[in-house]
Formats: C-alpha cells, sequence, structure tokens
C-alpha cells in the first residue's frame, strides 16, 4: 500500500469519524428537542386543566374536559375505582390505558437509545404526574400523561406523536446518508491531499534514482519556497548530496593520486629486475646499485602501502586504543628513534613538561615521528629541530621547531591534503608520499586534539598539537 493510500485513508476514517459523531450527536440533540418541546406543552396543559378540575363547582368537571385546550389533545378523567367518568369527544382515538398503572409504574420516555443519552435541556417538571407511551390501535404511538387528583380521581392526557416520530425518522434516514457522503468526500479530499503532500517526496525519490544510476552527485533536487518539513528534508537532503559530493571527488583524488605514487616505485622495481636479467653479465658494482635502488623502491612502497592502510582505517571510522600514559615519555621515545634519521641536523630537547593523557601510545608516537622527520627533510645540514612539550590549561601542547626551508603562504592551507606536496619549494623528499600529515591530523583529531602549522618561507616551520590532559 502506497503512502499516499495510507495518510488517505487515516484521513478519511478520522474525519469521518469525527462526522459520524457530529452527525449523531445532532440528531440526537435535535430529536431531543423535539419530544421535549412535547412533554414541555402536554405538561403545562394537562397541569392547567387539573387545576381548572380542582376549581370547578361541578363534580366531575367535565366542561373543561370534553373542551381540551390543544387540538388533538385527549383528557379522561377517572374515579378510584378506575372507572371513567368523563372524557374529551377524541378519546376514542387514543389507546386504552389507565392512569393507576402508569402512576405506579416508572416514567418511561418514548425516546430511542441513541437519543436517550443526551440530556434534556428543557426539563417539563411532570410532578407529581408520570409521562409513559402506549401504541394506539392503528399503530401510532401516544405520549401519555397521568396526574393524580383530590378524592381519589386521576387525568390522564394523551396526544398523538405521529408528527414528531416522522420527522424524527425523516431525519433519522438522512442522517447516514450525510455521513456516509462525508466520509467518501472526506477520503477522496485525503488522497488529493496526500498526493499533493507527498509531491516533493517523489520528486526526491526521482532525483535520487537518476544520481543513483548515474552517479551525478552534482544533481540537486528541487526545494519547495514554503520552509515546512518537507523542505528542511529537501535542504538536508541536498546537504548530504553535496558532502556525497566532495566525498566522491575526493575519493577519486585519492584513487588516482594513490595509483599515480605506487607506479612509480613498481616501474623502477621492475625496471632494474628486467635490467638485470637481461644482462647476465652485468658488472657486480652495477648489479648491487641495480638491487639497492630496487630495494629502496620496495621499502618505500611498504611506507607508501602502509600509510594508506592508516588512511583506510581512519576512513573507515575505526576506535583507537586508548589508555593512560606519559606524554613526556612517548615523546623522548619518538626523539632517539629521530636522531637516527639526521643527516648533519642538530636535535635537541627544550622544555619538557610532565603530562597524563588518554590515548594510544603507538598513535601519538607515530605522530611525533612524521612531524620529526618532516622537520628533519626539510632542514639543510647545521639546522636546528627542536621538540617541546608544555601544559596550557587543560591542554598539552607538543610543538616541533625547524630552522628549515619553510613552507610558502600559499601551500599552507593545502599541506594536510593527501599527496599534497609543494613544488618546487619542498621536493627534498623524493621518497615522499604526501600522506604524513594528513596521518598526523587524524591521529590528533582522533585524540580530542588539534593540529596546527606556522611558517615562513626562509625562516622555519613550527607544527604545534595540542591534546586534552587525561583526568
Amino acid at each position: 500500500m502506497s503512502l499516499r493510500l495510507r495518510l488517505a485513508l487515516w484521513y478519511g476514517v478520522l474525519a469521518g469519524l469525527a462526522l459520524v459523531l457530529v452527525t449523531l450527536l445532532t440528531y440526537a440533540l435535535h430529536t431531543r428537542g423535539h419530544y421535549d418541546d412535547l412533554d414541555h406543552t402536554l405538561v403545562s396543559v394537562t397541569q392547567h386543566v387539573a387545576e381548572e378540575v380542582e376549581a370547578s363547582t361541578e363534580p366531575t368537571g367535565n366542561a373543561f374536559v370534553t373542551a381540551p385546550p390543544a387540538p388533538g389533545l385527549v383528557l379522561r378523567v377517572y374515579d378510584p375505582d378506575g372507572r371513567l367518568v368523563a372524557a374529551s369527544p377524541n378519546a376514542a382515538l387514543a389507546p386504552e390505558a389507565t392512569p393507576w398503572a402508569l402512576l405506579a409504574g416508572p416514567s418511561v420516555p418514548p425516546f430511542d437509545p441513541l437519543v436517550g443519552l443526551v440530556p434534556s435541556f428543557t426539563p417539563s417538571h411532570p410532578e407529581p404526574g408520570v409521562l409513559g407511551v402506549a401504541t394506539g390501535p392503528d399503530g401510532t404511538r401516544w405520549r401519555l400523561y397521568a396526574l393524580p387528583l383530590r378524592n381519589g380521581r386521576a387525568l390522564l392526557a394523551a396526544t398523538p406523536l405521529d408528527r414528531v416520530d416522522a420527522a424524527t425518522r425523516l431525519f433519522r434516514h438522512i442522517v447516514p446518508l450525510l455521513a456516509g457522503f462525508g466520509a467518501v468526500g472526506t477520503l477522496v479530499a485525503g488522497y488529493l491531499l496526500a498526493g499533493r503532500a507527498i509531491r516533493p517526496v517523489a520528486t526526491m525519490t526521482e532525483t535520487a534514482d537518476a544520481i543513483a544510476r548515474s552517479r551525478d552527485f552534482a544533481r540537486r533536487v528541487p526545494e519547495p519556497q514554503r520552509r515546512d518539513e518537507l523542505g528542511r528534508l529537501a535542504a538536508t537532503f541536498n546537504a548530504m548530496l553535496a558532502s556525497l559530493h566532495q566525498a566522491y571527488q575526493a575519493q577519486q583524488r585519492f584513487v588516482a593520486d594513490a595509483s599515480h605514487e605506487l607506479r612509480a616505485p613498481l616501474t623502477a622495481i621492475q625496471a632494474n629486475l628486467e635490467f638485470i636479467r637481461r644482462h647476465a653479465e652485468l658488472p657486480t658494482a652495477d648489479r648491487d646499485e641495480a638491487i639497492a635502488e630496487a630495494s629502496r623502491e620496495a621499502s618505500r612502497l611498504a611506507r607508501l602501502v602502509a600509510d594508506l592502510l592508516v588512511l583506510a582505517r581512519a576512513d573507515a571510522g575505526l576506535p583507537l586504543r586508548r589508555w593512560r600514559m606519559e606524554l613526556d615519555r612517548v615523546l623522548l621515545e619518538a626523539f632517539a628513534e629521530a636522531r637516527q634519521l639526521a643527516r648533519g641536523q642538530r636535535l635537541e630537547i627544550g622544555r619538557l613538561e610532565p603530562a597524563m593523557i588518554t590515548g594510544d601510545p603507538d598513535r601519538i608516537k607515530q605522530l611525533v615521528l612524521i612531524l620529526l622527520d618532516n622537520a628533519i627533510k626539510y632542514t639543510p645540514e647545521g639546522g636546528r629541530v627542536t621538540l617541546e612539550l608544555q601544559r596550557t590549561g587543560a591542554s598539552a601542547e607538543i610543538l616541533v621547531r625547524d630552522t628549515g626551508i619553510g613552507i610558502a603562504p600559499e601551500d599552507l592551507p593545502h599541506v594536510f591534503d593527501r599527496f599534497y606536496r609543494a613544488d618546487p619549494a619542498r621536493s627534498r623528499d623524493p621518497g615522499g608520499s604526501g600522506l604524513g600529515l594528513a596521518i598526523a591530523r587524524w591521529i590528533a583529531e582522533q585524540h580530542g586534539g588539534q593540529i596546527t602549522i606556522e611558517s615562513s618561507l626562509g625562516l622555519g616551520t613550527t607544527v604545534s598539537v595540542r591534546l586534552p590532559l587525561g583526568s
């Protein structure tokens, strides 16, 4: 079942139920009002006749009974023994009934069950009399009212209900038709309104399907002018498409760059092996040089693959191991390993304050080695590379300073991009892959920190890593 049809059915059912309840309540109130008016008139007229009969000097009060004050009203007077002593001329039309049986039993309203659920808004106050109902010989219902008189007598009044019953019967037939037509109308209207309401959703579905088939992440869905829920959904969908487009482009660039970087060492290895194979009588020195070059390229390839695996782990969102560690001790271990990479540069340890953080010691050590390795590579012989650790508030700040060639201002915003290497200023590292700083930033962010770089051409570079202190 489609969403449009489900919405239409829910809307139609709820609106139909409300319509049915309203029409039934209208019928009950309308019908109750008619019966209440008739009862009020019957009680008022009968009580007036009873007062006149009581005040009459005639023993039976025939003068007031034989001339009823309202058309269609039947009056009868009974003695204590139940004998009829006076009656109106039309008394034969009313059903046979004795007032004593009516006075002995409870009042029986002439209402159907639905009308009986509605309270009376104009009560007739029949006391001390009792209202009742009876059916005449021709099937017509009559409203009865028995009222006791002095000297043990009783007055019985009756009025036909044929007009009120006919009106309520017609109204009772009209009510279901109105409710039915109303329910069908609300169902059709709900279907049309639901189709209009979910039209943006259908548009987004078609656009998403077209994007999935064409892989055109630059395409966007049209946003409605109204900023309602569907408008916000379209805006969110477009933002998601923009993010996917950016990620897709980054992935394409990454694959292209990775392919280019992997092809270079593989080509060098293949060329050296082919050279050795074709020249079986190659001098030992030339053979060793070819093997050494292939070995260097294989090492470079291994480092590149290892860096790619680290970045793949980062893209997959895999968590790092975490425990409390002494940051200053990890920095000293990384510094000791970095000293073996120096080629005439001076490595120094500046201010080194003890600090405890929560994180992965191996990754923190990798981060520091990346920064020290970069500083050594781009610092000429005789230059200085300094490692420091300071505590600033709730953070520990790692500083790596060098007196190297520096980075141009136009290159600074891109140094953390994968495979990015500024040319020609920072082309001194033929074995680099351009992934080191990208890995360093990922490690810092995984530990809740941040990394920044300040540099000036010819003056050197300062890299700052801020990490939150462990509790």
